[in-house]
């Protein structure tokens, strides 16, 4: 035929005895998943620190990307199979694909909105709207290629070709993890970068503009190889006729429901009257299976929450590691590198060993075990969280204030607080920090030689304010709105001038500006690690350094005793607001080696027991069946942050656990009582009665044609002799 000729034609253009159109195919397969998981590796980072959304609506619209990610690739193979074919459903997705990855680059751009200048976008409409439409056009081009793409690389090869072509399939894979693993260790450096026009800010930007970029090289080098690529014309959607069959099945049960007609075996024979008896049989070995998968959703509920909830775990820690910093959007690379290590392992070292010892490690048996490793990863996150809870700062709530004194005065200052005992301020020094405070509260100030200040009377209308004062006068009020750095690898600073002249204070990252007597800056972002301050009051000028942990903030107190001079360090007081992050991200790897290793039994395992018990024509619907589970585990977990709203983290980690614990009990139960076949061999036993029932109806027509021979050899001579006479 035509198309085999072609396939022949194209088959002789081989390199090592592969087809040259299938280099094309991994390289572009390569920069495509380096595009994906580099764009989603920063993601929920950029929906808190970019577009200022909290934890529980990052985490919402997270899982909501990536659900629909995995619904996608349904409709994308029944696009290809049915009408345009994988060739042309490949081009028209990845440049819905790329457009997508471009609008996700530009709403990142902060200095498109940004008319004042000051870092922050003005216009947060604009970049939300750009990111929505950018991933919703991401989820609709992945998953629609993510079916088309290792068929289409299947196709190049002929029938002769087999050991090529699984050499294939094992470089495809390879080259996925290996623009995973590569991606999330790059993308979240060019975050980290500081870019700008007007103002340097944290370069998400570039982050999504670089896996843009290799999107469109993913394109161009697929369209590069059109002329040598083998492309088959869509033949129809298996996914179509099953649905077909299962809702002619349903329908015609529903009319037959009456008690006048008799019962039959399955539902599914029902479908008998218009589809073949095999076909139907294919379809009661699928629904076997998928049958078993009604508890898996919730695995993947805890699985993809290392890219959101433990990405957000890991920004209030400590990421240095020595020569080493670690971002925390890059503690996911632990994962692609423990599934490179512990497949081969688990496949040459675990399994064959418990083999040996004359256990039977059935493919479900080692599914449930998976389930119970992730169960055990969420506990672990759960212990790390209550270490991290007892670092954190105590914030107010919205009916609630703190209060926090600084003495401006060179004198020390007592202060009374109702519901608290008298205390006493040092000069140039801030008191302690008072919570949960009633919306009014009076203060009375005195010093040690005069107790007859009178009352001050103030409404905090923000969560945090200082009080400054001299003498018996306040100052300056400074409002404090929640000093939280923006990113873990930035710090909060602001400073207050308690002298009499005004002075400028500048970083070689950042310029404070010129600040008033008696006034105080707003807060800048400084880089983790020593910055060194330079103070000029005139011409007199002064070095102030200090060393920055992770996620701290800092009020720093220039008072009005300060000397310009080599002691301009010890004189400045340090007023350290948050602490930084002592727990180290290294307490993370636990959870990520527990989740991995669940994952390496739970999906490798899963695919593979699933592609065993289904028959090789519905491969594609178990596929389909597989992904929905991903999707629907997704969507579990936006219900969770949304509906539940729980507030203490570890809370909802042990919720998650204990919750895929009951449905790994379930799923056990499930999996005890089901039978194990061989799809192979029930087809064959249908195809043999098929034949005979074929060779009987043939036999009958034979004889039915003989006796009629017979008789009309009769009829013929009667209606001789008859005409004789």
């Amino acid at each position: 035929s035509k198309t085999k000729k072609q396939h022949r034609n194209l088959n002789m253009i081989q390199v090592c005895g592969y087809p040259i159109s299938i280099f094309f195919i991994v390289v572009n397969e390569f920069c495509e998943r380096f595009s994906y998981y580099g764009m989603r590796a920063v993601l929920v980072l950029y929906f808190k620190f970019f577009l200022r959304w909290d934890d529980d609506l990052s985490t919402s619209i997270y899982h909501t990307f990536v659900a629909l990610c995995y619904l996608t690739p349904i409709l994308g193979a029944i696009v290809a199979d049915s009408w345009l074919g994988k060739f042309k459903t490949i081009i028209y997705l990845s440049i819905v694909y790329a457009i997508g990855q471009v609008a996700m680059a530009v709403s990142a751009i902060h200095d498109i909105t940004d008319t004042d200048r000051d870092g922050t976008p003005d216009n947060m409409i604009f970049h939300v709207v750009m990111s929505m439409v950018g991933l919703f056009l991401i989820a609709l081009g992945t998953g629609g290629i993510k079916p088309c793409v290792a068929a289409f690389g299947g196709d190049q090869f002929g029938d002769h070709q087999e050991k090529q072509r699984r050499t294939f399939f094992s470089v495809f894979y390879l080259c996925i993890n290996g623009g995973s693993l590569l991606s999330t260790i790059i993308t979240p450096i060019l975050r980290a970068q500081e870019c700008g026009i007007y103002s340097q800010q944290k370069c998400y930007s570039l982050a999504f503009g670089v896996p843009a970029a290799l999107m469109v090289v993913a394109l161009v080098v697929f369209i590069a190889g059109s002329g040598m690529y083998y492309k088959a014309e869509p033949q129809g959607n298996i996914m179509l006729d099953v649905s077909k069959c299962i809702g002619f099945a349903i329908k015609n049960r529903y009319r037959h429901r009456s008690k006048q007609f008799p019962k039959r075996k399955h539902w599914m024979d029902w479908a008998e009257e218009k589809y073949d008896k095999l076909l139907i049989a294919q379809i009661k070995m699928v629904l076997k299976v998928l049958f078993l998968y009604i508890p898996l959703p919730v695995f993947w509920t805890l699985f993809d929450q290392k890219g959101s909830r433990w990405t957000l775990q890991a920004t209030t820690m400590d990421g240095n590691f020595g020569l080493l910093v670690i971002q925390p959007d890059q503690m996911q690379t632990v994962n692609p590198i423990l599934i490179l290590t512990l497949v081969p392992i688990m496949d040459s070292v675990v399994y064959p060993l418990i083999k040996k010892c004359g256990l039977n490690f059935t493919p479900l048996k080692r599914m449930t075990v998976g389930m119970v490793m992730a169960a055990i990863a969420f506990f672990c996150a759960a212990v790390v969280q209550l270490q991290i809870d007892k670092t954190l700062p105590v914030f107010p709530s919205s009916s609630e204030s703190q209060l926090k004194i600084l003495n401006m005065d060179s004198n020390p200052v007592t202060v009374n607080l109702p519901s608290y005992p008298p205390f006493t301020v040092p000069a140039a020094q801030v008191g302690d920090l008072f919570q949960k405070l009633c919306a009014k509260v009076a203060l009375i100030f005195h010093n040690s030689s005069d107790e007859s200040t009178p009352v001050h009377y103030f409404n905090l209308q923000v969560s945090e304010k200082y009080f400054t004062f001299e003498g018996e006068q306040i100052l300056v009020t400074v409002e404090n709105h929640h000093p939280v750095s923006q990113d873990v690898s930035l710090t909060k600073q602001m400073f207050i001038n308690g002298l009499a002249t005004a002075v400028n204070v500048s970083s070689p990252a950042v310029d404070f500006g010129l600040i008033q007597p008696l006034n105080y800056t707003t807060y800048s972002l400084v880089q983790y690690g020593k910055t060194t301050f330079t103070l000029r009051s005139g011409s007199q000028s002064c070095e102030f350094s200090k060393e920055f942990g992770y996620g701290s903030s800092y009020a720093f107190f220039i008072p009005s005793t300060l000397v310009f001079g080599p002691t301009c360090q010890e004189s400045i007081t340090v007023i350290e607001e948050i602490k930084p992050n002592s727990v180290h991200m290294a307490l993370q790897i636990p959870q990520y080696f527990f989740i991995t290793a669940g994952e390496v039994m739970f999906s490798v395992t899963g695919l593979e027991f699933s592609y065993s018990q289904a028959p090789s024509n519905m491969k594609a619907v178990l596929q389909a069946g597989w992904l929905l589970t991903v999707a629907i585990g997704n969507f579990i977990v936006l219900i969770v942050a949304e509906a539940a709203k729980i507030p203490l983290k570890w809370a909802e980690y042990v919720l998650f656990a204990s919750l895929l614990i009951a449905m790994c009990v379930l799923f056990s139960i499930m999996a005890y009582f089901y039978t194990y076949i061989d799809p192979t061999e029930i087809e064959a036993q249908f195809k043999t009665m098929t034949n005979e029932d074929d060779e009987k109806h043939k036999n009958g027509e034979i004889q039915m044609l003989k006796k009629g021979s017979v008789n009309q050899k009769d009829h013929f001579n009667k209606d001789k002799k008859q005409t004789r006479l």
